[in-house]
């Protein structure tokens, strides 16, 4: 069977970890990068994973070369502009979005078609250290996809599962994309708000207290939205989380990077109050980064 050619747009730690396991099968695989760093951007993705540390070559591109699946793993903030890089979308085949929230499909959908745009999530902690150095630092990934994407990704997720993420398909997208949203959200809320690492935060009566109503706050939305998923288990999940794991926003917020918060939280505020579901708790979390935000000093990137 010959290997499916991929692109991934967005080379940071998702993207580097999605891009480097693929050429590691040697798969043919696309680093997409701005023009001005074409030059200089390295011939070939070192990870650091403990699934593995190893460094493989991949083609570099300013454009979405044609290919059977464009990864997209850009911020929310991002995709707008990254966008411009797809040229021709007619010489994609698939497009597999990970980034967090849900908004996305939309824009996605609307502007690529529906049958085109194969719902995902992943879940993992993996950070760009430097242009084509990744470090993998969770001991887990998990990668969700759309049972619509089985037909191409199949033999892809095995290899992915062989390597050591933890794969499966889904029939249901509401509960797919929910499902990351009540795990990332609290998370990612908690420890930027309070500025701890999880530990931190589960180690504090009052911190966890306000980490776990948020989470039955965003379990409740998301089961009004056609989910199925119940806040109890997703609070044992989180039980088993490293301690010093941090969450991508409160990174972007140490280095005055402009947070997902419409993506991560938008969702559940916006949801919550149609559907007259309290969420004051979400809500007093993320008062609280955008607070770390505004104080930010002059010069630094804030929120739009």
């Amino acid at each position: 069977m010959p290997r499916l050619r991929h692109a991934i747009l967005g080379v940071g730690g998702i993207g580097g970890l999605i891009g480097a396991s693929l050429a590691r099968w040697d798969d043919p695989v696309t680093a997409v990068v701005r023009r001005e760093a074409l030059a200089s951007y390295p011939e070939r993705l070192k990870l650091e994973s403990p699934l593995g540390n190893f460094s493989v070559p991949v083609a570099r591109s300013a454009e979405v070369p044609p290919v059977d699946v464009l990864w997209i793993a850009v911020k929310a903030t991002q995709l707008a502009d990254s966008l411009g890089a797809l040229t021709h979308p007619e010489s994609v085949k698939a497009i597999v979005p990970l980034l967090n929230g849900i908004t996305h499909l939309d824009l996605l959908r609307t502007k690529y078609g529906h049958d085109k745009v194969i719902a995902a999530t992943i879940a993992v902690e993996s950070e760009r250290v430097a242009p084509g150095h990744i470090i993998h630092r969770s001991p887990f990934a998990r990668l969700s996809v759309s049972s619509a994407g089985r037909p191409l990704l199949a033999s892809t997720l095995d290899e992915f599962q062989k390597m050591g993420f933890e794969c499966r398909f889904l029939d249901d997208e509401a509960t797919l994309m929910w499902s990351k949203i009540v795990f990332l959200a609290p998370i990612a809320l908690a420890t930027t708000a309070f500025n701890q690492p999880v530990g931190g935060v589960m180690s504090d009566p009052e911190r966890q207290a306000e980490w776990q109503a948020c989470v039955r706050e965003t379990c409740a939305v998301a089961v009004a939205e056609g989910a199925k998923v119940d806040a109890d288990a997703v609070l044992a999940g989180m039980a088993k989380m490293p301690y010093d794991m941090r969450s991508s926003m409160q990174k972007d917020v140490e280095q005055g990077n402009r947070p997902e918060l419409d993506a991560i939280a938008g969702p559940i505020i916006r949801n919550g109050d149609r559907l007259g579901i309290e969420i004051m708790a979400t809500k007093r979390l993320l008062s609280a980064v955008a607070a770390r935000v505004l104080a930010w000093p002059p010069g630094r990137i804030g929120l739009s």
